[in-house]
């Protein structure tokens, strides 16, 4: 409810216009919350959209094989991409490239979650076996012992 209150040193309420010599003051006792649930609403469906859009990994053209099983999905993957001589980055699983000098360190901290010390290299068709050699003796320092090469059936376009 408005309280009405006279104000100090306000000339009397027959002259002047009209309500100058009162104040009206309200009570902010409640908070408009709707622009505020508007704009988080808004905000909530802006990252639903985006999150898909920003895990994006490695582009990797795997190589083909008349007989690839699909292994289990709780396995480990190194990624090696089609630029690795020129960049020297590889990936592991679904994380941030990394330069090759620091695989072992990061696969040995990996592996201290694990029980199964096996690891699946998916290398683009364009890597050479000694850069593939390369990622796995860094694999085999780092305590790894079983590396295997992930491939797609063939047939398959991805």
């Amino acid at each position: 409810m408005p309280k009405v209150q006279p104000i100090p040193n306000a000339p009397s309420a027959g002259r002047g216009r009209r309500g100058r010599s009162v104040r009206v003051q309200t009570a902010l006792a409640e908070i408009n919350v709707v622009p505020l649930v508007d704009v988080m609403l808004v905000l909530l469906i802006i990252f639903m959209v985006a999150a898909p859009m920003m895990t994006q990994g490695m582009q990797v053209n795997l190589p083909q094989a008349r007989k690839a099983a699909n292994p289990p999905a709780q396995n480990l993957y190194v990624t090696i991409p089609a630029d690795f001589a020129t960049a020297g980055k590889v990936q592991i699983g679904d994380g941030a490239p990394f330069p090759v000098g620091v695989l072992d360190e990061r696969m040995r901290q990996e592996l201290l979650q694990r029980t199964d010390k096996s690891v699946f290299i998916r290398a683009d068709q364009a890597i050479t076996i000694q850069q593939f050699m390369t990622v796995t003796d860094k694999l085999k320092d780092a305590g790894v012992e079983k590396v295997a090469m992930a491939t797609r059936p063939a047939g398959s376009t991805r």
